[in-house]
């Protein structure tokens, strides 16, 4: 029961972070969210500061410390707010959760199954190419569908 709880959460944080993936498809801009919002809104430095209550050289501190990535999600929502938006925040895997499960199974099973064959041929009872990719992939499915803590380790 308690492996068929883990297969559903994994299934539905799976699917909640694939359809973000799909609708957040973005980059950031060359010159960061907070001068290209502010230019395209046709706000200047000094009154986007005067809105967020500073100096007038904070705005040119922010934009460059977003590029740098210095600036806090606690000042990404102050300065988003300023200018009449929203600021979101994302992690957004490069491919889908399985693919990164699946990539990070195979690597798993590598390993295995290379020891394994290593051990074997030790014993003169090596496995012929065929086979090993059979028991990797096996290993790799195995390992999918238990989904423990493990997958991540190093070990």
């Amino acid at each position: 029961m308690k492996k068929l709880f883990k297969q559903i959460a994994r299934e539905q944080y799976s699917q909640i972070v694939n359809s973000a993936v799909n609708a957040l498809n973005i980059r950031q801009p060359k010159e960061g969210w907070i001068k290209t919002v502010r230019m395209a809104l046709g706000m200047s430095g000094p009154q986007l500061a005067k809105r967020l209550g500073s100096s007038r050289s904070i705005t040119s501190y922010l934009e460059r410390s977003e590029l740098d990535g210095g600036v806090t999600l606690r000042k990404m929502q102050n300065v988003a707010e300023a200018m009449g938006c929203r600021f979101v925040y994302a992690i957004v895997p490069e491919t889908s959760i399985d693919d990164l499960i699946e990539k990070q199974a195979l690597k798993k099973a590598e390993k295995l199954a290379s020891e394994a064959s290593t051990h074997m041929m030790l014993e003169d009872q090596a496995l012929d190419d065929g086979t090993l990719e059979k028991e990797k992939e096996r290993l790799k499915n195995q390992i999918i569908n238990e989904l423990n803590k493990d997958l991540w380790s190093d070990s």
